[in-house]
């Protein structure tokens, strides 16, 4: 493998870690490189613009319940603790809480409730968590989908804040 491909599949991977679907790797991969940051978040937002119902169900495959403890090393699994940790992180009662609304929720959706959680208190998350579950199912899909878009336009934004480089280009 050369030099080039390599820093195409290492900038594949990262975008992996910030949004596990394959088709917005591509794309988001296929227009690199990016003169900066805006250009590659204005392109990695119009690449999940939307996600199909299948591509949210590959992305949260990847993702960790909200209160439980991403397991692994890389860099998906190192962002998700990060963005889970909140002051109020350790009250039992909200935690909790959190369990069987993600219980409520696996049970009324079919799959695990996902929300933003950079930023937010556990107490904002149990109430988010609350509202939605009285959405119907293609409210919901989308709100998902907002949600997946915004973790990884994050999460993009903290891996390339200080770029001074053309982004994704081949070393």
């Amino acid at each position: 493998m050369s030099q080039g491909s390599d820093a195409i599949a290492a900038f594949e991977d990262q975008l992996r870690a910030c949004l596990h679907v394959e088709r917005w790797v591509r794309d988001v991969a296929r227009g690199a490189p990016y003169d900066g940051v805006d250009e590659l978040l204005a392109a990695a937002d119009a690449a999940a613009t939307p996600l199909s119902a299948a591509e949210i169900d590959e992305a949260l495959s990847a993702h960790p319940r909200i209160g439980e403890r991403a397991v692994g090393d890389g860099a998906a699994e190192r962002f998700s603790r990060s963005e889970q940790a909140a002051a109020d992180a350790d009250d039992a009662t909200l935690s909790a809480a959190i369990a069987q609304g993600n219980r409520d929720y696996e049970a009324r959706f079919g799959r695990i409730f996902l929300i933003r959680a950079a930023g937010r208190s556990r107490a904002e998350i149990l109430a988010e968590l609350d509202r939605r579950l009285s959405l119907d199912d293609a409210a919901e899909l989308a709100v998902v989908g907002e949600q997946l878009r915004e973790i990884a336009l994050l999460r993009l934004r903290t891996l390339h804040a200080d770029s001074a480089a053309p982004i994704g280009a081949p070393s």
